[in-house]
């Protein structure tokens, strides 16, 4: 593909074909070979071919192939345009939330890591399918919990309403409606609400190593030596079987609204159609479920530090830093008109001062959460002024560079453990999840450091894992 250089960190696929506008692409020098490994860009094509699409489609540096959109991708839309569910993605507000504690990470020894993940493991159920503990509270609130997000299960008990500040969106993205969702992805969803699925998620106790803005640190609660929990997860099967069965829906609904779909992935429809409004309402309901699953994985972490350390949540510090989103569709505000911006596996970041923070972080910019993989380091971030060019956004992770079945008959045992080292997990058998294992990613440091260097966001502290929990696929 004809990519073109633009700038440091920055390549322009230009228009051409049954593209409507030009694909931009950030990596750097050692993160460019890795482009011709996957049908990214070819995704990225095929996203710049849809109706209204805003110029340009956008491919972060951990970008590699999805489902139509590829992760790690971000694409506009004008009033007129299109939605697409696939570029979205199935796990519908996969997003990661950080807690910070007062604790010092030296003062907690391995015996004591092990004891906090065997009491977290013993609170939120992990693995694909499983039931969430709270069944009798969480069944009732369901459908407010579509509607209302994270303020539905705080009023329930879980956690508190100042929570609601540290979160996208205020925990609620507006114009969910539960009769838009399936019968089907309704049954899923209602029973696993607290808990953390499979694949990529995961709750991870970490330490701050490194402080790179030491005016801005103290205004996110962090601290160099400090102990942090990280959580990732999402909607589960309810964002997920809200994907799969809209995917089959616009595709079929495409014809009727002349739409030449590049790919199945990419179907779609007009925004302001009766299926695209109903897609809307549906992936908002599930963007709300998301909010509120990790706000009660947070409570039940929570009640697991208090039980193994003997002291209260509140004694320890332990309060939520902030809660970003990473496969969403929002409406927003971007170079002076009102556009719907797509983010699969992508993060929003606000610059200092910028309208849309929340108040806590109105001035500073709020925080950008990026996890390594497991084994290697984390990073929070804040946006500039400069990310306006790319709508505002960062990138979610590290970025794949082995599939999971890759990675499954490629790592060895031996390879698996080196790549850990001291670090703790919570599975006897390596093979439950050696396909998440560092070698299956990107290089994070090489991923962070292709914005930072040109300027779109700047780092504010990074993270080693000492203990990570995942569930079983």
């Amino acid at each position: 593909m004809d990519l073109k250089r633009d700038g440091l960190n920055r390549y322009r696929l230009p228009r051409r074909g049954k593209m409507r506008v030009d694909a931009v692409i950030y990596v750097n020098e050692r993160l460019f070979s890795l482009l011709r490994e996957d049908k990214s860009l070819e995704q990225l094509m095929h996203a710049a071919c849809l109706p209204g699409v805003v110029e340009p489609v956008i491919g972060m540096p951990d970008i590699h192939e999805g489902f139509g959109l590829p992760i790690g991708g971000i694409m506009a839309v004008t009033e007129d345009g299109v939605i697409s569910a696939g570029a979205v993605g199935m796990d519908i507000n996969c997003g990661v939330r950080l807690i910070r504690t007062d604790l010092q990470a030296r003062d907690v020894d391995r015996a004591t890591l092990r004891r906090l993940m065997e009491a977290v493991e013993a609170n939120v159920p992990t693995g694909v399918g499983k039931k969430g503990k709270h069944k009798g509270i969480t069944a009732g609130i369901f459908e407010d919990v579509a509607h209302k997000g994270a303020e539905a299960v705080i009023e329930a008990g879980f956690g508190n309403r100042a929570d609601l500040e540290y979160i996208e969106e205020g925990g609620c993205l507006p114009g969910a409606d539960i009769q838009a969702v399936s019968r089907e992805a309704y049954s899923r969803g209602s029973g696993q609400l607290g808990t953390l699925g499979g694949g990529n998620h995961f709750i991870e106790i970490q330490e701050v190593v490194n402080i790179f803005e030491p005016a801005l640190a103290p205004r996110f609660g962090l601290f160099q030596g400090q102990l942090t929990v990280m959580i990732h997860t999402g909607s589960r099967g309810f964002g997920h079987q809200i994907c799969t069965d809209y995917t089959r829906r616009l595709a079929s609904a495409a014809p009727k609204y002349r739409i030449e779909l590049p790919s199945r992935g990419l179907a779609c429809a007009p925004v302001e159609s009766p299926d695209g409004e109903n897609y809307y309402k549906a992936m908002a309901c599930a963007v709300n479920y998301a909010f509120s699953n990790r706000q009660i994985i947070m409570t039940d972490v929570l009640r697991a530090f208090s039980d193994v350390l003997g002291s209260s949540a509140e004694q320890l510090g332990m309060r939520l830093v902030y809660d970003v989103a990473h496969n969403i569709a929002k409406w927003e505000k971007h170079f002076g008109r009102r556009v719907l911006v797509h983010r699969k596996g992508a993060t929003r970041a606000l610059g200092p001062g910028h309208p849309a923070n929340p108040p806590v972080y109105r001035d500073t910019g709020h925080p950008a959460l990026v996890p390594g993989s497991m084994g290697t380091a984390s990073y929070v971030l804040v946006g500039t002024e400069k990310a306006a060019e790319t709508f505002f956004s960062v990138n979610h992770g590290a970025g794949r560079v082995l599939s999971r079945t890759a990675a499954e008959k490629k790592i060895t045992k031996a390879e698996f453990e080196e790549a850990m080292g001291e670090v703790l997990y919570n599975t006897k058998n390596y093979r439950d999840v050696v396909d998440e294992a560092p070698l299956a990613y990107k290089d994070i440091e090489q991923v962070v450091d292709t914005l930072v260097g040109i300027g779109i966001t700047r780092k504010v502290a990074r993270m080693r894992p000492l203990a990570v929990i995942k569930g079983k696929d």
